[in-house]
């Protein structure tokens, strides 16, 4: 018996229910490139990196909002209702999830977009980059 197989699969149907749920949590680099190069986007994209990360390079059309800086007052310029999708660094950045977090405690819907800037370069898809404000 393998490590694989050690602990044996899920029903059917609740690896059904685990499955469709995530689809609620999460999505991924190619949907949000599809929406945002469609015109079909009706969301928010905010990239929790920080300022100089963001500068660097980030996905086109994504806000520069660090996850720290994620308050009410900042998000109450949203419509009610404003879907957020968030992202970080990658896999082996927990920012998206603490952004997610931030926005699910403050009542407002949100996705997490895996893979980050790592998965958004894995794709394919370029970065757009930003000056710096003087400081």
């Amino acid at each position: 018996m393998s490590l694989v197989t050690e602990t044996a699969a899920a029903p059917s149907q609740l690896a059904l229910a685990h499955f469709e749920a995530a689809f609620s949590f999460e999505t991924d680099c190619w949907d949000v490139h599809d929406a945002l190069s469609t015109s079909k986007q009706d969301f928010v994209l905010l990239d929790v990196r920080g300022t100089e990360k963001y500068a660097a390079g980030h996905v086109p059309g994504a806000v520069d909002l660090a996850h720290r800086k994620i308050i009410g007052s900042k998000m109450a310029a949203y419509p009610a209702g404003t879907l957020f999708v968030v992202y970080c660094a990658g896999p082996h950045c927990n920012g998206a999830a603490r952004a997610a977090i931030r926005l699910a405690k403050l009542g407002l819907p949100v996705k997490l977009m895996t893979g980050g800037i790592t998965g958004w370069l894995d794709e394919g898809f370029e970065l757009a980059t930003a000056a710096l404000a003087a400081a």
